[in-house]
Protein backbone atom coordinates (compact mmCIF):
# COMPACT_ATOMS: atom_id res chain seq x y z
CA UNK A 1 0.00 0.00 0.00
CA UNK A 2 1.61 3.02 -1.30
CA UNK A 3 1.01 6.78 -1.92
CA UNK A 4 2.99 7.49 -5.37
CA UNK A 5 3.53 10.22 -7.42
CA UNK A 6 4.53 9.01 -11.27
CA UNK A 7 6.34 10.99 -13.96
CA UNK A 8 5.05 14.21 -12.45
CA UNK A 9 5.36 17.34 -14.86
CA UNK A 10 3.92 21.17 -13.47
CA UNK A 11 3.93 24.21 -14.93
CA UNK A 12 2.45 27.16 -13.25
CA UNK A 13 2.20 30.69 -15.03
CA UNK A 14 4.86 29.38 -17.94
CA UNK A 15 7.25 28.56 -15.43
CA UNK A 16 8.33 24.69 -15.40
CA UNK A 17 8.54 23.79 -11.80
CA UNK A 18 9.13 19.79 -11.83
CA UNK A 19 10.00 17.72 -14.37
CA UNK A 20 9.31 14.02 -14.71
CA UNK A 21 9.26 13.56 -11.07
CA UNK A 22 8.57 10.48 -9.40
CA UNK A 23 8.48 8.96 -5.70
CA UNK A 24 6.73 6.46 -3.61
CA UNK A 25 5.63 6.64 -0.13
CA UNK A 26 4.92 3.43 1.48
CA UNK A 27 3.18 3.12 4.87
CA UNK A 28 5.24 2.53 7.78
CA UNK A 29 7.85 4.90 6.49
CA UNK A 30 8.77 8.63 7.10
CA UNK A 31 10.26 10.56 4.19
CA UNK A 32 12.08 13.63 3.64
CA UNK A 33 11.47 15.81 0.73
CA UNK A 34 14.35 18.04 0.71
CA UNK A 35 15.87 20.56 -1.23
CA UNK A 36 17.03 24.47 -1.63
CA UNK A 37 14.36 27.18 -1.83
CA UNK A 38 12.23 27.60 -5.21
CA UNK A 39 13.35 23.90 -6.08
CA UNK A 40 9.43 22.81 -6.33
CA UNK A 41 9.45 20.71 -2.92
CA UNK A 42 5.96 22.62 -1.57
CA UNK A 43 4.72 22.42 -4.97
CA UNK A 44 5.18 18.18 -5.42
CA UNK A 45 3.15 18.12 -2.00
CA UNK A 46 0.42 20.10 -2.93
CA UNK A 47 0.18 18.14 -6.61
CA UNK A 48 0.51 14.81 -4.27
CA UNK A 49 -2.34 16.29 -2.49
CA UNK A 50 -4.52 17.14 -5.70
CA UNK A 51 -4.47 20.65 -5.01
CA UNK A 52 -2.05 21.44 -7.82
CA UNK A 53 -3.03 20.12 -11.23
CA UNK A 54 -0.04 18.23 -12.69
CA UNK A 55 0.45 18.88 -16.83
CA UNK A 56 1.06 15.22 -16.63
CA UNK A 57 1.73 12.31 -14.84
CA UNK A 58 -0.46 10.75 -12.18
CA UNK A 59 -0.88 10.48 -8.24
CA UNK A 60 -1.48 6.98 -7.40
CA UNK A 61 -3.74 6.41 -4.05
CA UNK A 62 -3.30 3.03 -2.73
CA UNK A 63 -2.98 1.78 -6.73
CA UNK A 64 -5.96 3.86 -7.41
CA UNK A 65 -5.81 7.35 -9.56
CA UNK A 66 -6.07 10.09 -7.05
CA UNK A 67 -8.66 11.58 -10.27
CA UNK A 68 -10.85 8.65 -9.47
CA UNK A 69 -11.28 9.38 -5.75
CA UNK A 70 -13.42 11.79 -4.05
CA UNK A 71 -12.83 14.68 -2.34
CA UNK A 72 -13.98 12.72 0.85
CA UNK A 73 -11.98 9.34 0.34
CA UNK A 74 -8.79 11.93 -0.03
CA UNK A 75 -9.55 13.16 2.93
CA UNK A 76 -10.00 9.57 4.68
CA UNK A 77 -6.96 8.63 3.77
CA UNK A 78 -4.48 11.29 3.30
CA UNK A 79 -4.40 14.36 5.96
CA UNK A 80 -2.35 17.48 5.18
CA UNK A 81 -0.33 19.90 7.70
CA UNK A 82 -0.10 22.92 5.89
CA UNK A 83 3.54 25.21 5.97
CA UNK A 84 2.87 27.74 9.26
CA UNK A 85 -0.04 26.03 10.51
CA UNK A 86 -2.22 28.95 9.58
CA UNK A 87 -5.49 29.43 11.22
CA UNK A 88 -8.06 32.00 10.81
CA UNK A 89 -10.85 31.48 12.70
CA UNK A 90 -10.91 32.43 16.41
CA UNK A 91 -11.89 28.56 17.53
CA UNK A 92 -10.73 26.92 20.43
CA UNK A 93 -8.82 23.96 20.24
CA UNK A 94 -10.98 21.20 21.11
CA UNK A 95 -13.18 22.41 18.19
CA UNK A 96 -9.95 22.83 15.89
CA UNK A 97 -9.32 19.47 16.35
CA UNK A 98 -12.62 17.73 16.35
CA UNK A 99 -12.85 19.22 12.39
CA UNK A 100 -10.10 16.16 11.45
CA UNK A 101 -13.42 13.77 11.88
CA UNK A 102 -15.60 15.33 9.21
CA UNK A 103 -14.05 13.10 6.29
CA UNK A 104 -15.52 10.20 8.21
CA UNK A 105 -18.78 11.61 9.22
CA UNK A 106 -21.78 12.01 6.80
CA UNK A 107 -23.44 15.72 6.23
CA UNK A 108 -24.96 17.05 9.78
CA UNK A 109 -23.80 14.08 11.41
CA UNK A 110 -23.18 14.63 15.08
CA UNK A 111 -19.43 13.47 16.84
CA UNK A 112 -19.95 10.22 18.23
CA UNK A 113 -18.40 8.79 21.13
CA UNK A 114 -15.35 6.99 19.29
CA UNK A 115 -14.96 10.29 17.56
CA UNK A 116 -14.57 12.26 21.32
CA UNK A 117 -12.13 9.13 22.49
CA UNK A 118 -9.94 9.39 19.24
CA UNK A 119 -9.93 13.44 19.73
CA UNK A 120 -8.91 12.99 23.63
CA UNK A 121 -6.21 10.25 21.86
CA UNK A 122 -4.41 12.52 19.64
CA UNK A 123 -4.50 15.56 22.12
CA UNK A 124 -2.78 13.06 24.92
CA UNK A 125 -0.37 12.51 21.62
CA UNK A 126 0.23 15.69 20.81
CA UNK A 127 0.60 17.27 24.25
CA UNK A 128 -2.50 19.40 23.55
CA UNK A 129 -4.87 18.23 25.87
CA UNK A 130 -4.35 21.31 28.51
CA UNK A 131 -4.86 23.52 25.39
CA UNK A 132 -8.42 22.56 24.78
CA UNK A 133 -10.58 25.56 25.66
CA UNK A 134 -7.95 28.25 24.43
CA UNK A 135 -8.68 29.86 21.49
CA UNK A 136 -6.23 28.93 18.86
CA UNK A 137 -5.49 32.35 17.45
CA UNK A 138 -4.31 32.73 20.96
CA UNK A 139 -1.66 30.24 20.85
CA UNK A 140 2.23 30.56 20.04
CA UNK A 141 3.45 29.07 17.13
CA UNK A 142 4.70 25.63 18.71
CA UNK A 143 1.64 24.74 20.11
CA UNK A 144 -0.57 25.61 17.40
CA UNK A 145 1.74 23.47 15.17
CA UNK A 146 0.79 20.71 17.38
CA UNK A 147 -2.66 21.34 17.43
CA UNK A 148 -2.84 21.27 13.91
CA UNK A 149 -0.77 17.79 13.94
CA UNK A 150 -3.39 16.72 16.19
CA UNK A 151 -6.51 17.75 13.52
CA UNK A 152 -4.12 15.53 10.94
CA UNK A 153 -3.89 12.66 13.53
CA UNK A 154 -7.36 12.28 14.27
CA UNK A 155 -8.36 11.48 10.75
CA UNK A 156 -6.71 8.20 11.02
CA UNK A 157 -5.41 8.92 7.51
CA UNK A 158 -3.07 5.95 6.38
CA UNK A 159 -0.86 9.10 5.05
CA UNK A 160 -0.20 12.49 5.98
CA UNK A 161 1.74 14.89 4.70
CA UNK A 162 3.27 17.95 6.21
CA UNK A 163 4.95 21.12 4.66
CA UNK A 164 8.04 22.42 6.50
CA UNK A 165 6.16 21.72 10.16
CA UNK A 166 9.07 22.74 12.19
CA UNK A 167 9.67 26.01 10.43
CA UNK A 168 10.32 28.67 13.24
CA UNK A 169 9.92 27.06 16.14
CA UNK A 170 12.18 26.97 18.64
CA UNK A 171 14.41 23.61 19.24
CA UNK A 172 11.82 21.65 21.92
CA UNK A 173 9.28 22.37 19.60
CA UNK A 174 11.06 20.86 16.60
CA UNK A 175 12.09 17.76 18.56
CA UNK A 176 8.54 17.38 20.04
CA UNK A 177 6.92 18.01 16.22
CA UNK A 178 9.54 15.15 14.72
CA UNK A 179 8.82 12.46 17.51
CA UNK A 180 5.36 12.96 17.11
CA UNK A 181 5.46 12.24 13.24
CA UNK A 182 8.08 9.52 13.30
CA UNK A 183 5.94 8.30 16.10
CA UNK A 184 3.11 7.93 13.27
CA UNK A 185 5.35 6.24 11.14
CA UNK A 186 6.34 3.24 13.47
CA UNK A 187 2.76 2.84 13.96
CA UNK A 188 1.75 2.27 10.54
CA UNK A 189 1.11 5.64 8.69
CA UNK A 190 3.74 6.59 5.89
CA UNK A 191 4.62 10.54 6.58
CA UNK A 192 5.80 12.86 3.93
CA UNK A 193 7.65 15.68 5.18
CA UNK A 194 8.91 18.57 3.47
CA UNK A 195 12.36 19.58 5.85
CA UNK A 196 14.75 22.30 5.33
CA UNK A 197 16.79 21.08 8.81
CA UNK A 198 19.53 18.38 7.43
CA UNK A 199 20.32 17.39 10.54
CA UNK A 200 16.80 16.45 11.32
CA UNK A 201 16.08 15.01 8.51
CA UNK A 202 19.28 13.02 8.81
CA UNK A 203 18.08 11.77 12.51
CA UNK A 204 14.32 11.12 11.68
CA UNK A 205 13.52 10.16 7.92
CA UNK A 206 13.71 6.43 6.92
CA UNK A 207 14.60 8.01 3.21
CA UNK A 208 14.89 11.43 1.47
CA UNK A 209 14.11 12.82 -1.91
CA UNK A 210 16.54 15.56 -2.77
CA UNK A 211 14.96 18.20 -5.24
CA UNK A 212 17.12 20.11 -7.36
CA UNK A 213 15.97 22.63 -10.14
CA UNK A 214 12.32 20.70 -9.92
CA UNK A 215 13.90 17.29 -10.95
CA UNK A 216 14.73 14.84 -8.46
CA UNK A 217 18.57 14.58 -7.41
CA UNK A 218 18.58 12.00 -5.50
CA UNK A 219 16.74 9.77 -3.29
CA UNK A 220 16.77 6.84 -1.02
CA UNK A 221 19.12 5.99 2.05
CA UNK A 222 19.75 8.92 4.03
CA UNK A 223 23.54 8.67 4.39
CA UNK A 224 23.53 8.25 0.48
CA UNK A 225 21.16 11.49 -0.61
CA UNK A 226 23.31 13.60 1.65
CA UNK A 227 26.47 12.58 0.13
CA UNK A 228 29.28 15.55 0.00
CA UNK A 229 28.92 15.66 -3.95
CA UNK A 230 25.01 15.73 -3.57
CA UNK A 231 24.91 19.14 -0.62
CA UNK A 232 27.55 20.84 -3.43
CA UNK A 233 25.43 20.77 -6.28
CA UNK A 234 22.33 21.36 -4.88
CA UNK A 235 23.12 23.74 -1.64
CA UNK A 236 27.06 24.79 -2.63
CA UNK A 237 27.68 23.61 1.00
CA UNK A 238 30.03 21.59 2.86
CA UNK A 239 28.92 19.90 5.83
CA UNK A 240 30.83 18.40 8.70
CA UNK A 241 29.95 15.41 10.00
CA UNK A 242 30.84 12.85 12.32
CA UNK A 243 29.18 9.44 15.08
CA UNK A 244 28.74 9.10 18.06
CA UNK A 245 27.12 6.48 19.78
CA UNK A 246 26.35 4.63 17.08
CA UNK A 247 24.46 7.56 15.62
CA UNK A 248 25.46 9.45 12.49
CA UNK A 249 25.44 13.67 12.22
CA UNK A 250 25.66 16.11 10.01
CA UNK A 251 25.64 19.61 9.93
CA UNK A 252 25.96 22.17 7.36
CA UNK A 253 29.30 24.10 7.73
CA UNK A 254 30.53 26.31 5.65
CA UNK A 255 29.58 27.73 1.68
CA UNK A 256 31.60 25.82 -1.00
CA UNK A 257 30.20 28.06 -4.02
CA UNK A 258 27.59 30.51 -5.36
CA UNK A 259 23.92 28.90 -5.46
CA UNK A 260 22.52 28.50 -9.50
CA UNK A 261 20.17 31.17 -11.22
Amino acid sequence: MTLEARNIHVTLKDNAILNDVSLSLPKGKMIGLIGPNGAGKSTLLKTILGLVDPQSGKILLDGEDLLDCTLQERARKISYAAQGAPVHWPLDVHHIISLGRIPHLDPWQKISENDRQLIHQAMIKTDTLHLADRLVTTLSGGERACVMLARAIVSQADYLCADEPIASLDPYHQLQVMDILQGLANDGHGVLIVLHDLSLAQRYCDELVLIHQGEILSSGPVDHVLSPENLDKAYHIKASSWQENGDSFLSPWKISGCPDH
